[in-house]
């Protein structure tokens, strides 16, 4: 005979979230509008405080993980690069204004400075669109471990990856963080997978946890914090090995002379074998492929 399924046992205490309605109903005298008396977890004076910290590192940590799970998400490709690369459009839209404003004053150093500046951003935006195609291509696979895309959030190739999720109709993941200056989660990101951020170093971890590959492209103090991070990582055996991809040779070998610190001794030549270069988004998804297969 099949065996019956056993009763759900009583649970023996009540939510946190019973509990935080039984509380609203106590606020007739100045005891209990006292900050004191409300409860820890709804105090928000309370869980802000500096000797709080270790609580909130917690609680950032949690929370993502816990709507990942939800989500069944359990793969990811992370894809780092600037904020600051325009798409290819708003790339040659804003040189033609600089050469038109430069034309008008041709005296001004400034504006010779900013067509240049202009120019250089019409060469970046090819990685915007790599992005945007690579994101695609990542959402669109149909192997056995479907993978997602997970960025940091915010504009440019960041922006380009949620992007081509977003027009494959795949959801992806933005991890924002909190900046001095005003910064919002690009407009392409699925919203229950929008995240944001006050501690790096969690951030930070989350962009691993569930990586099976990493494109970094061209970028600045941030991509260079998250790439050498990853490859400090992988080389100390901390996470596993992964594809950690390099996207523009030309950019990456211009910024950083890696046959430099092997030759200085600072790291060994078979470090340079824990990363690649690509150049196409077709590339490297044949080789973040191979992961899935």
């Amino acid at each position: 005979m099949p065996s019956k399924k056993s009763a759900p046992k009583p649970r023996l205490f009540i939510s946190a979230h019973e509990d935080a309605q039984s509380a609203r109903l106590h606020v007739d005298s100045a005891q209990c509008r006292s900050s004191s008396y409300r409860l820890a977890y709804q105090d928000p004076e309370f869980l802000l405080r500096d000797e709080l910290r270790a609580v909130r590192l917690q609680l950032e940590l949690l929370k993502p993980e816990l709507i990942l799970q939800e989500n069944h998400i359990q793969s990811t490709v992370a894809i780092f690069g600037s904020a600051r690369i325009p798409d290819p459009e708003t790339a040659e839209s804003r040189l033609v204004s600089a050469e038109a404003e430069y034309r008008r004053n041709k005296r001004d150093a400034g504006l010779k400075e900013k067509v240049a500046s202009a120019r250089r951003a019409v060469a970046n935006s090819r990685y915007y669109a790599e992005a945007r195609k690579l994101g695609g291509l990542i959402s669109s696979n149909t192997g056995k471990d479907m993978m997602v895309v997970i960025t940091g959030g915010g504009g440019g190739i960041m922006e380009a990856a949620n992007r081509g999720a977003h027009e494959v109709g795949i959801p992806s993941i933005g991890m924002n963080i909190v900046l001095p200056h005003e910064q919002a989660p690009n407009s392409y990101i699925t919203p229950e997978l929008s995240f944001q951020f006050h501690y790096f170093a969690i951030r930070k971890m989350h962009f691993l946890m569930r990586a099976k590959a990493l494109v970094a492209f061209p970028g600045g103090f941030g991509t260079l914090d998250e790439l050498f991070e990853t490859l400090t990582l992988v080389q100390t055996q901390k996470v596993a090995p992964m594809p950690i991809l390099l996207f523009g040779r030309e950019f990456w070998e211009r910024i950083i002379n890696f046959n430099a610190l092997v030759e200085e001794g600072t790291i060994s030549s078979k470090d340079l074998k824990l990363f690649q270069y690509v150049e196409t988004a077709e590339e490297a998804w044949e080789i973040i492929s191979r992961v899935s297969d």
